[in-house]
């Protein structure tokens, strides 16, 4: 049998590795490999955790190349081709890899000489066996389950088990949160003995990244913002939970530390994902701080992304973020539009020219927004006409939110050419169904889908067409949703101020210029922006 390397080297190659090595965190995680295979097996598992998939392969390769029969090199590997909580876990490279230690499953199992490394192999056996996507989650977790109660003070075992429910939630669609809150209770507890365990950070945001639990995973994401500074998921990942605190400093600064973290690890054939998603999450940052500046350097960090990974990734996020830069700064500008332009891009642009005067382009823009609204998955048609203003219904709440948000815009951009032809009951009523639609959807825990938040743009109209309270109201309600968001503080400042409720008002705009970087904001008007 082999040697098992003790945790006290464990737990001292991740907490003080070399200069050339990556920081990633600290666990202890001994098994059977030889000390050489462990030191690269301990790092590829920690980076593993965080979700670095193109660093973790290289360090299990190296401790599957210093030694070749050490399973769990395989097992770690096997892990690393598909995301755990949105992909279809495509088991083609996974299987490969696991070829490559042994012909069959019978084999494999006879390389793992303990119980536990036994149970660690049977369980991804399971994952990527037989069966589709949804069985083989299922199965995995029911594997990692049966470990966990042989095991149930093994942290590795503990936190891979949590993992494990995460994915096998998103498989059965569990709108309870009852899984999620138990993975995030298993990871909690690992994380109350080692605060700086990779993956119980992690998995403790990703159990809670949502409205009503976000406060819980707050600890976490703030010592996983320092713990894994050479990963770009985890530096992008505790921004998940500050967005939903509106701490825009911390959502801006840190998700760009994780596009140029991501920026320096790429390479041709890779795929921007990493850099997209951070990217996107900085840019809305700096919009709410007001720090325009900012903003338009995303937007050149979009342009460098598209330019060199001509990926349609990235090109999509060059689009939201000039698109989202416009509608969010109000800086209107009407453009070409090309074919197969985005929702946002379109919405902007319909905005600009209602906004310019540039009356055929709006209608233009809205009518491109209607045929995508009706061929969008749910369908919609408000008749083509503004005459009639009950519209299509809205989904019911929790039915799937994907083409809710270009129905949104769609009312929304109508909205607005309504109220620029005088038509104040119609714009309003148009809103309303806009409210009704994105309350419908999964509440927003990250950057504002649609780009312009339906309830924001109603307490806006509302204000222009002189109900200040109602307004009041609806943006009191955005800011339930999206805490902090800089232009419903905005209008809840001016609402409050011209309703008569001069402490709320102030209130508002203290919470505002304790962050706003913009143009002084501190003379509330009736007027919408």
């Amino acid at each position: 049998m082999r040697r098992l390397v003790i945790s006290a080297v464990v737990a001292l190659v991740c907490a003080a590795p070399a200069a050339a090595q990556p920081q990633v965190g600290q666990l202890s995680f001994p098994t059977s490999g030889s000390v050489e295979a462990q030191q690269h097996f301990l790092r590829g598992v920690a980076t593993l955790h965080s979700f670095g998939w193109k660093q973790a392969i290289e360090q299990f390769q190296l401790a599957q190349k210093a030694d070749p029969g050490f399973a769990l090199a395989y097992w770690g590997e096997s892990l690393c081709y598909n995301h755990p909580l949105n992909s279809q876990m495509d088991a083609t490279e996974p299987r490969a890899v696991l070829a490559r230690l042994a012909a069959d499953r019978a084999s494999r199992l006879a390389k793992a000489p303990t119980d536990r490394e036994k149970g660690f192999i049977n369980a991804v056996e399971d994952l990527w066996g037989e069966g589709d996507s949804r069985q083989r989650r299922i199965a995995y977790m029911t594997a990692m389950e049966r470990l966990y109660n042989q095991f149930p003070k093994d942290d590795e075992v503990k936190t891979f088990y949590a993992l494990s429910i995460l994915s096998a939630a998103s498989a059965v669609d569990d709108r309870t949160a009852r899984m999620n809150v138990k993975a995030g209770a298993l990871a909690m507890d690992v994380f109350k003995r080692n605060p700086n365990h990779p993956g119980a950070v992690h998995y403790i945001i990703h159990s809670f990244d949502d409205p009503i639990h976000a406060p819980l995973a707050l600890e976490a994401a703030k010592v996983y913002a320092s713990i894994v500074p050479d990963v770009s998921h985890a530096v992008h990942m505790p921004t998940h939970i500050f967005i939903q605190h509106g701490m825009w400093n911390e959502v801006a600064n840190q998700n760009v530390r994780a596009f140029n973290v991501g920026k320096g690890l790429w390479e041709p054939g890779d795929s921007p994902g990493d850099m997209a998603h951070s990217g996107d999450w900085g840019q809305y940052g700096f919009l709410q701080l007001g720090d325009y500046a900012g903003a338009r350097e995303r937007i050149e960090a979009f342009q460098w992304m598209a330019d060199t990974t001509k990926n349609p990734r990235a090109n999509s996020v060059l689009a939201l973020g000039k698109a989202r830069y416009i509608i969010e700064t109000e800086e209107w500008k009407v453009q070409p539009v090309a074919d197969g332009a985005s929702n946002e891009t379109i919405l902007a642009n319909g905005l600009s020219a209602v906004k310019t005067g540039a009356t055929a382009t709006a209608d233009k823009m809205n009518a491109l927004l209607a045929a995508k609204a009706k061929a969008a998955p749910g369908g919609d048609d408000m008749g083509g006409a503004h005459a009639d203003h009950g519209g299509a219904p809205a989904p019911a709440a929790g039915a799937g939110d994907s083409g809710k948000s270009v129905r949104i815009m769609y009312r929304e951009l109508s909205a607005q050419i309504a109220l620029a032809k005088g038509d104040q009951d119609g714009a309003v009523a148009l809103l309303k169904e806009a409210v009704q639609i994105e309350e419908s959807m999964r509440p927003p825990n990250g950057a504002a889908d649609p780009v312009k938040p339906s309830h924001e743009m109603l307490g806006e109209v509302l204000l222009a067409v002189g109900k200040p309270a109602d307004a009041a109201t609806v943006f009191e309600a955005s800011l339930l949703r999206m805490p902090n968001r800089a232009r419903s503080l905005m209008g809840a400042v001016r609402a409050h101020a011209a309703a008569g409720n001069k402490a709320l008002a102030a209130e508002r705009l203290a919470t505002l210029n304790s962050f706003w970087k913009g143009k002084p904001f501190s003379n509330p008007t009736t007027e919408a922006r």
